[in-house]
């Protein structure tokens, strides 16, 4: 089970724990039931194989003896209650702490080309999708994700956006040239035609080596791999996967 779902029985009992929890505090007439023949523990299961596997959902249904669209109804009855009960594990920017050295980069998270949402392609990932900024310590400690913004966002503007910024002194911040002009530590900027000179060249050399530290835990993060391939799902429902992701992802490391 750990090695498809990333948990451990006992987490994953949990979970099912939390869930009946939040479960309860939602009007009946809003609830949405998993399926009666799935139970909540198979539900689980199913939905944190999908997240962490994106396994197309035939496959899970010939698994698990049942229907696809029994499957889907699993996995869109268990995603918002997850993203729901696992909020409480998910840092915001307020706790974020004043003066401290962090490490910030953006990165998008693919989904289907749909002709109706032209925002969502990013020219420089070449593909659709959302951009999420990832804050880390030099230590790679995951300590903060942003909520999804339209791929075709550059990364400082969805920083922007995010707030995390405000009231805050970034100036011991580091992050790649997308974030110049935000009073951080990044690298140099080439001028057309002019040479960085040498002193420069080891600058940038030693922001990229500080900076490999966030894209670890980016890699990890990705692990989930409904992040890091193509979603399928309706892209309404893409939000509350992503932060159903980032729950389970700050609660594997609470």
């Amino acid at each position: 089970m750990y090695y498809t779902t990333g948990f451990s029985r006992l987490e994953i009992q949990d979970l099912c724990v939390l869930i009946e929890e939040i479960r309860s505090s939602i009007p009946e007439a809003d609830r949405r039931d998993w399926p009666p023949i799935l139970a909540l523990g198979n539900s689980v299961v199913i939905t944190l194989t999908y997240l962490r596997r994106n396994r197309v959902q035939w496959e899970l249904a010939e698994t698990y003896g049942v229907s696809q669209a029994t499957v889907s109804r699993a996995i869109t009855s268990i995603t918002p209650l997850l993203a729901r009960a696992l909020a409480r594990y998910v840092p915001t920017a307020e706790e974020l702490r004043l003066g401290r050295q962090y490490i910030v980069d953006g990165t998008l998270l693919p989904c289907w080309s749909w002709a109706s949402e032209p925002g969502l392609y990013s020219g420089k990932h070449k593909t659709t999708g959302m951009n999420v900024q990832v804050v880390c310590t030099l230590e790679g400690e995951l300590v903060w994700i942003s909520d999804p913004v339209a791929g075709a966002r550059h990364d400082v503007y969805c920083l922007d956006q995010s707030g995390v910024l405000d009231g805050l002194t970034p100036d011991a911040w580091t992050g790649d040239k997308g974030y110049i002009g935000r009073a951080m530590v990044t690298p140099i900027k080439k001028i057309e035609g002019v040479e960085l000179l040498d002193w420069q060249k080891a600058f940038n050399t030693a922001i990229n080596q500080t900076r490999a530290v966030v894209e670890r835990v980016i890699a990890n993060l990705k692990t989930w791999r409904i992040l890091h391939t193509d979603y399928r799902r309706p892209l309404g429902t893409f939000d509350t996967t992503i932060s159903a992701v980032i729950g389970l992802q700050f609660y594997s490391l609470a």
